[in-house]
């Protein structure tokens, strides 16, 4: 039985699903690093230098934090040694290092005490203080390929990087040393300024002249356009000001994460998954984007842990209507065969690239979310 305090009727046993779906992606997943599963329900085989490699090994770090059974720790181990070899070759890491080394060298340090889990998520933050400029005050983004879509990238922040920020606090509060603490509130306080805008909504990718750090403009990135409304930036953007408060108890965090939750929800329709993006031309016809609201839900329990008694159930409430609906509408409960926990992740429409799949990065936010409505209270991202 899986380790809990008070857990909310259906929780558990939602819970003890996604351990079974866990229990059989293990042998079919055997050395994969997963990103996406089509319709059939097979997981790919990606880089595991790409950003999404960290959530198969998180999700088995969390159900080993959750049960205790070795299986998942040995399934676990080897991964932030796997991924410490691309600081020494040729690779793609770039911003997102904290979605590769929180769920597994900070997850495994945490919960077994490992030394050198602990210097390679050190080491992973010493490279992420490296992309920081200092002149706009902003981490940047991305690496340029040339001729590609990203090309000449010297000056982008995308919103994404709000939940990597947590990766810079731990580092802090782990070695002593507040520069990894300074870069964080710094990319924040950016993030603030140029990414959040009045109504809550969020940019995905500011630019900047690299040279004077001066904002020239926004991109669409991987939202409908510039102007509009990317449901799962503005989760990263809820759950990663959620984050930054959780760590400096700076109100302004608060607020920021606050002011981003209400605008989320308030683009919610009957069904509380959201739309891809909030702000299209045809939304009727627009696919849902079932890893946003997994997002969004695991930090709006985040936010109603830390706002006052009398504000938390709106958030609270919020979350488990999300999960409610991604497990009764969206889950592989009764498809044995199918790979993955959630369906109908939508994960770059403007390209065209993996609308209507599976996205590992969903499930690890789902079953993160349900454990923190089961007890679990292990702070990882």
């Amino acid at each position: 039985m899986l380790q809990q305090q008070e857990s909310e009727l259906g929780f558990k046993e939602i819970e003890d699903r996604i351990k079974a779906k866990i229990d059989s992606m293990i042998p079919r997943l055997k050395g994969k690093s997963p990103h996406t599963a089509p319709p059939n329900g097979i997981y790919d085989d990606n880089r595991t230098d790409a950003w999404t490699s960290g959530f198969w090994p998180g999700l088995l770090w969390l159900l080993y934090d959750r049960t205790g059974e070795e299986k998942y720790k040995s399934e676990a181990w080897a991964w932030d040694a796997r991924f410490e070899q691309h600081f020494i070759e040729p690779s793609q890491f770039h911003h997102d290092v904290g979605f590769q080394f929180l769920p597994t060298a900070v997850f495994k340090y945490k919960v077994t005490g490992d030394e050198d889990a602990k210097r390679r998520g050190l080491e992973a933050a010493n490279f992420l203080c490296g992309r920081f400029n200092l002149a706009g005050s902003f981490i940047r983004a991305w690496n340029p390929k040339p001729g590609e879509w990203n090309d000449g990238n010297e000056g982008w922040a995308i919103i994404d990087c709000m939940m990597n920020l947590s990766l810079l606090f731990w580092a802090s509060e782990e070695s002593g040393d507040p520069r990894f603490k300074h870069i964080a509130i710094a990319h924040a306080d950016m993030a603030l300024r140029h990414f959040v805008r009045e109504d809550g909504s969020t940019r995905h990718i500011c630019c900047f002249d690299p040279e004077t750090g001066a904002y020239t403009h926004e991109l669409g990135g991987q939202g409908y356009a510039p102007g509009s409304a990317w449901s799962r930036g503005t989760a990263w953007a809820l759950y990663g000001f959620a984050n930054t408060y959780r760590f400096t108890k700076e109100e302004r965090y608060l607020q920021a994460a606050k002011r981003i939750s209400h605008f989320f929800l308030s683009q919610l329709n009957a069904d509380p998954v959201p739309l891809w993006d909030f702000r299209t031309d045809s939304p009727a016809q627009e696919p849902v984007d079932t890893s946003a609201g997994a997002i969004a839900a695991s930090g709006l329990i985040e936010l109603s842990k830390l706002v006052p008694a009398a504000e938390s159930g709106l958030y609270l409430e919020s979350a488990k209507r999300m999960l409610a609906a991604l497990s009764e509408r969206y889950a592989t409960w009764e498809q044995p065969e199918h790979e993955a926990i959630l369906t109908h992740g939508t994960g770059n429409k403007p390209q065209n690239k993996n609308i209507g799949v599976s996205l590992i990065y969903g499930d690890y936010y789902f079953a993160e979310a349900v454990a923190k409505l089961n007890g679990w209270d292990r702070d990882i991202f």
